[in-house]
């Protein structure tokens, strides 16, 4: 059972998180989940690198063991503060930051906000560019309740949804995700995280459609990305992603020397990242990190 800690963001809600290995030696690694996901998405990656490497596993805001919040403050550059936050809190100074979809965005964004204070990144299944269709399926679900009984009616459920994309995984990696994500309660199965996040992200994209209906231009994301430009990044692509598109991620990785590109096979949104290229690639990130 691994020890849960937390401390204040700056707005003083009380943001979870999860603080393994030593503390003296290789730059720590800083472990940022998707949207609606919480550091149980990193369990492996901690497994792995923990005995050597100081790897800390931050839940945002409204996300698993971390409070919610005013779902007006579940946007990114709010959830971008508290992860520099909890560097400060711990006294890191420099990490290397593993994010996976919102995670990454959260890194991109935070090499311009705190560009000294990320060593290196892996960005599993993001970039600056986000296809259309991968961002109407998450619509689709994000606040919605599970409509499963069980653990295992919903590990069912994910997997006929996500067969498809991740071809290769196994009922029991299905049980395992169903169990990162939900929880059985006296009220059914409920996910780890605040359903109001759906509510943030309907403000948020027609805050978005209202300034491109009057002419306005939407945000443009890759001074984010190659603001990572001077460190060590790896891009991880699930081969059969519907969010980051094998055109983009190239593109990424004419940005700069810096940037590495593994594309994982039969994975979809997203690589678990215990995958052998994920292992593989990410060790020879750390290595040039530190």
């Amino acid at each position: 059972m691994v020890k849960v800690e937390s401390f204040d963001a700056p707005d003083g809600t009380r943001l979870g998180f999860i603080d393994e290995g030593p503390r003296e030696g290789p730059l720590p690694v800083l472990c940022l989940p998707g949207l609606t996901r919480n550091h149980a998405d990193f369990a492996a990656v901690a497994e792995r690198l923990s005995p050597s490497r100081r790897v800390i596993r931050l839940d945002s805001r409204g996300r698993g063991v971390s409070d919610h919040a005013d779902p007006a403050t579940y946007d990114l550059p709010t959830e971008t503060a508290d992860a520099v936050a909890l560097l400060d809190h711990l006294g890191i100074e420099k990490a290397v930051f593993v994010g996976t979809s919102r995670g990454g965005m959260i890194t991109m964004l935070a090499a311009v906000t705190a560009p000294g204070r990320i060593a290196a990144a892996v960005l599993n299944d993001i970039g600056p560019e986000i296809d259309q269709a991968g961002l109407d399926r998450i619509k689709g679900y994000v606040g919605k309740a599970p409509a499963a009984r069980t653990l295992d009616e919903l590990a069912v459920a994910l997997e006929a949804d996500g067969r498809a994309g991740a071809p290769t995984l196994t009922r029991a990696d299905w049980t395992r995700i169903a169990e990162a994500v939900a929880e059985e309660t006296p009220d059914g199965v409920a996910f780890k995280y605040d359903l109001r996040l759906g509510e943030a992200m309907a403000a948020q994209n027609a805050a978005l459609e209202a300034r491109l209906a009057e002419g306005g231009a939407a945000p443009d994301l890759w001074p984010l990305f190659q603001a990572l430009a001077q460190v060590p990044v790896l891009v991880l692509r699930g081969a059969n992603s519907d969010i980051l598109s094998a055109e983009t991620a190239a593109k990424m990785a004419a940005v700069s020397p810096n940037v590495t590109l593994v594309t994982v096979p039969d994975r979809a949104h997203v690589p678990l990242l215990d995958e052998p290229e994920c292992v593989e690639a990410i060790d020879a990130l750390l290595a040039k990190a530190g």
